[in-house]
């Protein structure tokens, strides 16, 4: 008999994307259940209020509770480190495994990971998120010698996180298939609360490349370090198969 695995994600209070979606992914393993622990998040920007929403503080309470129910990895299925820093999540994954025992990986940590695996140097970037936060993440980017100019990044200017579930699968492929024909090697849906992890390995054999929902990549991570075959997952990205 296969060992259960339990995956904890943290999920933003508003998100009503990444529950589901994450449920069907890993629909097909038997042996993993996927637990989750909320806190307060409503919208997306680099104001005060929102950028203190994502105080390591606020997320270990809600970590901790995960680790009440004993799970064997820590998922933060979220973006902020892209406007924030990618230290940040690196210190935050410190301090859940110094506190709880239990390791921690991240959306976007388990991102730069999937670029590195498929030795992407121009990424393409499809985020529902406002230009300034935009432009954080492309600066984010750039500085680790990742390639996002105007041609293959799009942005939908919107801030709050539960009309970002409301985007429609037809402005996501628009977007990513601009963002291809701009050059993109790679391309991220950036954001855990959009509907577009379904779509990947159809967007992957429509423009031929790699697709990297964000919500795609934590879970990736999460079972891979928990010793689970991904390539036992059918029908959600070359990730899966490939990486």
């Amino acid at each position: 008999m296969s060992k259960q695995i339990r995956l904890g994600i943290l999920t933003p209070s508003s998100n009503t994307a990444l529950e589901p979606l994450t449920f069907q992914i890993v629909s097909s393993i038997p042996n993993v259940s996927v637990h989750f622990s909320r806190f307060p998040v409503t919208g997306i920007s680099l104001s005060a209020k929102g950028l203190a929403q994502f105080d390591h503080s606020v997320i270990m309470q809600a970590a901790q509770l995960l680790a009440h129910a004993e799970v064997d990895m820590i998922g933060w299925s979220g973006t902020a480190a892209g406007w924030m820093g990618f230290e940040g999540d690196e210190k935050l994954c410190e301090a859940i495994t110094k506190a709880t025992g239990i390791p921690a990986t991240t959306s976007v940590l388990a991102l730069n990971k999937a670029l590195d695996i498929f030795k992407v140097k121009k990424l393409g970037l499809v985020t529902p998120y406002l230009d300034d936060v935009q432009e954080r993440i492309v600066k984010n980017y750039n500085a680790i010698g990742m390639e996002v100019t105007s041609e293959t990044e799009r942005h939908l200017r919107v801030a709050k996180n539960t009309d970002v579930a409301l985007i429609e699968e037809d402005v996501l492929e628009t977007l990513v298939g601009q963002v291809v024909e701009g050059g993109a090697e790679a391309v991220s849906t950036f954001c855990t609360n959009l509907i577009a992890a379904h779509k990947v390995e159809l967007w992957e054999a429509k423009y031929g490349v790699p697709v990297l929902d964000t919500v795609t990549t934590v879970t990736w991570d999460m079972l891979r370090q928990c010793g689970v075959d991904t390539k036992a997952i059918k029908g959600w990205g070359r990730i899966f198969q490939e990486a």
